[in-house]
């Protein structure tokens, strides 16, 4: 229950800096990005991947069990698996490219 109270400030906090961090100054908008807009794209960043690394590990840790339930169906599994790591490692490079990009 202590997570998820942590987690849930957190994100609340997160979201309290984001109207904040994007609202267009005169002369901030011309200057570039300000500090905040920053600091929200690294939190995304690392949000993002944070989801990255659990969705990953859990993957890994399904494909494992079948393939230790069934060690016959590893050449089956594989090629599942590693797209399935190649979609969820895209979602996190798409990220960090559109953190580049808002520059």
């Amino acid at each position: 229950m202590k997570k998820l109270g942590m987690l849930l400030s957190t994100l609340a906090g997160v979201a309290l800096l984001a109207p904040a961090a994007f609202a267009q100054a005169g002369d901030a908008a011309a200057a570039g990005k300000s500090g905040l807009q920053w600091l929200a794209a690294i939190f995304g960043v690392g949000i993002a991947a944070f989801g990255c690394g659990l969705g990953q590990g859990r993957i890994g840790a399904a494909a494992q069990e079948g393939i230790a339930r069934n060690p016959g169906a590893a050449k089956g599994m594989f090629i599942p698996m590693i797209l399935a790591l190649a979609f969820v490692e895209t979602l996190v490079l798409l990220t960090f490219v559109t953190v580049f990009i808002m520059k």
